[in-house]
């Protein structure tokens, strides 16, 4: 599927194909449903089938990783999940338009990051990467996969912009709903009922993909291991990053280092923001002399620490850069802030970059980067209309210059056997296996939940970061979210925050850091089963069993002056999501004395009592100002840490809750290089059984030893008789 030999292959000229029918007066006729062409369909793998029409440019699964074949297969089969006959397809000058259909009772989920909403039903997105600016499909990673209630996804494979219509405009030769009159009619419809997800680019064709499965879990999985499954971390990226301000020094950094050591804060990696170099906007990716003078000796003394380094960078070159003269040859038209953009289709620019950093940064023991601006607005990058010197259009390559930045910089990692945590501000289709998490300059809280939860159904990873706060209750209930999240950072650029920057909860601050942190076996072993099974880490509630969609429609009623309309909204429950297979996570935002909290079916209990908590309802807590709501399910196995020192055996406390027996295979290995794909980890099966008089123990086998095995585990048993 994915021919590295093609990915760089600079895009063909072709005549476009004239599928619409000329009448004699030479307009267009109506194209009706019977006249557009069936796609055919072919089986890739189990449960996978892709049909294609036309051609495509650049093909954005270049850029994504091979298939976990024996994963997917593992799946078990499943038959196509819907008519195959009512898939159409039509090209005209203009555009590639596929036709798919919808039933009525049908949701639709996924279509990338967002920050507002999951149902992605009676929308239109049109997807471009871009910053966040409140346009739907305008998002740091607007993938065009969709997830569909009735267990199956589709991803619209193309480069381009893909514009999706989801249950929206009604063909005239379509099913259509009742006709209602607005004048005299009740529940007039502003947005009748389609039978149909139409989507189309500007272009001259696309490959569809359609992944079924028994749940919406399963179709997610399938998705990831198309892709490569997702990734594992290297241990110190699950742990607290902080990012220094934009000016800081080295001396600086050291002395913030001292104080978090002496304020007894953990630290795994220091950021630095845009003056570490020579030039920024434009970019040097050169050191700046005067506040580095020894880049070597400061990395390594961090090292030395047990703190990683990680630079962040915007692509776009600046004149100073010592690189500048290697690479200008590969850049296109026009500029980023007088920076030259580099072509990353061509292979001599990725040798240029990938050259100069591993000389100036990765040589010397800087741990990854930060890659900003690879995504919008329009008045910074460059315009559709650019030109490029490998031939490739420019919405493409803007569309898919985020992967290429993952892709070039994980091969180069691995090459090395060196696993690598970076983040970035742009991503599309097949990302999961890629070591990068997003983030964004938009900071609400409630839709960085959001996006946290949603994010999960597109193969992403998502940050929500903290940078400042308004309260000490604000900056605890962001850093509560930000540690229940799959990188855990604050972002001091530009407010040069500390943790303990409000006072009145700096010991809340740093317990919820630990808190995190203690938990890192069992969600160092959610990060595994993502890379082996495709189960995200952190995902939508969606996607847990029994979990029962309590969504509602309000405001519909017609009013000529302020709803003219009458337009609904839709009310969803994106504000929890689960962490690992266990834990369910109910973030509290500032101002809220109370909560709700969806439990799905099943027993669920208070993470931190063990007291039962309910049963497929919805609960109301009492909410506190040093507790993040956490529950586990019934049988939850939570594999902790009992102390953060790194120079102890480890020892693992494992908490058991509820009274159902259950089995946990927790994972480990060395947390820094890619040995565990050659078999160097261990596997312990952690089990719970109840004896002949009814009573519940746990008991602990070693499957596969190796010496990163952890060392004594002690049970404690959570549940508190009801």
């Amino acid at each position: 599927m994915n021919t590295k030999s093609k990915k760089h292959l600079f895009k063909p000229c072709f005549l476009l194909p004239l599928l619409i029918l000329i009448c004699s007066n030479g307009f267009a006729q109506n194209t009706l449903i019977s006249e557009m062409e069936e796609l055919k369909w072919e089986k890739v793998m189990p449960g996978i089938w892709k049909a294609s029409f036309g051609e495509m440019g650049l093909n954005p699964i270049d850029y994504a990783n091979e298939p976990k074949i024996d994963a997917i297969k593992a799946l078990g089969d499943a038959p196509f999940p819907f008519d195959q006959n009512a898939s159409r397809s039509l090209l005209t000058p203009n555009r590639a338009n596929v036709r798919l259909p919808l039933r009525e009772t049908e949701q639709i989920y996924g279509l990338g990051l967002e920050f507002e909403g999951i149902n992605r039903r009676r929308e239109v997105y049109t997807l471009k990467v871009d910053h966040y600016g409140g346009i739907k499909g305008y998002t740091h990673a607007p993938v065009p996969f969709y997830i569909s209630s009735e267990g199956y996804g589709v991803l619209i494979n193309s480069s381009k912009r893909v514009k999706v219509h989801v249950g929206v405009g009604n063909r005239k030769d379509s099913s259509l709903p009742e006709r209602i009159d607005r004048t005299t009619g009740k529940n007039w419809p502003a947005r009748p009922l389609s039978d149909a997800v139409e989507a189309s680019v500007e272009g001259d064709g696309m490959e569809i993909y359609v992944f079924a499965g028994k749940t919406t879990l399963e179709v997610v999985q399938r998705y990831n291991l198309f892709f490569g499954g997702g990734i594992i971390p290297p241990k110190w990226g699950l742990g607290f990053w902080h990012r220094m301000h934009t000016k800081s020094s080295d001396q600086d950094v050291l002395q913030e280092i001292q104080d978090f050591e002496d304020r007894d804060f953990p630290l795994d990696v220091i950021g630095l923001e845009p003056g570490w170099q020579s030039f920024a906007y434009p970019c040097s990716f050169d050191w700046d002399s005067t506040r580095f003078p020894n880049p070597e000796k400061f990395v390594q003394t961090l090292n030395q620490k047990g703190i990683k380094v990680n630079l962040w960078e915007n692509p776009y070159v600046a004149p100073v850069s010592t690189m500048y003269k290697d690479i200008s040859p590969f850049t296109g038209s026009h500029t980023v802030w007088l920076g030259e953009v580099p072509d990353y289709t061509i292979p001599e620019a990725q040798q240029v970059l990938l050259k100069h950093h591993q000389k100036n940064h990765l040589s010397i023991g800087v741990s990854g980067y930060k890659f900003d601006e690879v995504d919008g607005y329009d008045v910074w990058l460059w315009p559709d209309h650019a030109t490029f010197p490998s031939g490739n259009d420019a919405v493409e390559i803007r569309q898919l210059y985020g992967m290429m930045m993952m892709d070039m910089f994980d091969r180069h990692f691995k090459e090395q056997n060196q696993r690598t945590y970076n983040l970035i501000r742009s991503a599309y289709i097949g990302a999961s296996n890629h070591n990068f998490v997003l983030y964004s300059d938009h900071y609400d809280h409630e839709g960085y939940v959001t996006a946290l939860a949603n994010s999960s159904l597109s193969g992403l990873l998502w940050t929500p970061e903290i940078r400042s706060a308004n309260s000490a209750e604000e900056w605890i209930r962001r850093f509560q979210t930000v540690s229940f999240s799959p990188l855990m950072m604050l972002n001091a650029w530009s407010s040069g925050k500390k943790p303990w920057s409000f006072p009145e909860v700096t010991d809340l601050v740093r317990n919820t850091i630990e808190l995190r942190m203690k938990l890192l076996p069992y969600l160092y072993t959610a990060f595994y089963e993502y890379n082996q099974k495709g189960i995200p880490p952190f995902r939508a509630m969606v996607l847990e069993s029994g979990f029962i969609t309590q969504e509602t429609l309000t405001g519909g009623e017609l009013d000529d002056a302020k709803n003219p309309y009458a337009e609904q909204k839709r009310l969803e429950v994106t504000d929890q999501y689960m962490m690992g297979p266990s834990i369910l996570v109910a973030p509290v935002f500032t101002g809220q004395v109370e909560r709700s909290v969806v439990l799905p079916k099943g027993n669920w209990y208070d993470f931190y009592t063990g007291e039962y908590a309910g049963n497929g309802e919805t609960i109301t807590i009492k909410t506190k100002l040093e507790e993040i709501p956490l529950f586990v399910k019934d049988g939850g196995i939570i594999p902790m840490l009992t102390t953060l020192d790194k120079k102890s055996d480890q020892t693992l406390e494992v908490r058991l809750y509820g009274s159902k027996e259950n089995t946990f295979l927790l994972y480990n290995d060395d947390g820094v290089s890619y040995d565990y794909e050659r078999g160097e980890f261990s596997l312990i099966e952690l089990k719970t059984t109840r004896d002949r008089k009814g009573q519940l123990s746990g008991i602990s086998k070693t499957l596969k030893s190796h010496k990163s095995s952890y060392g004594t585990i002690v049970w404690r048993w959570m549940k508190v008789p009801q």
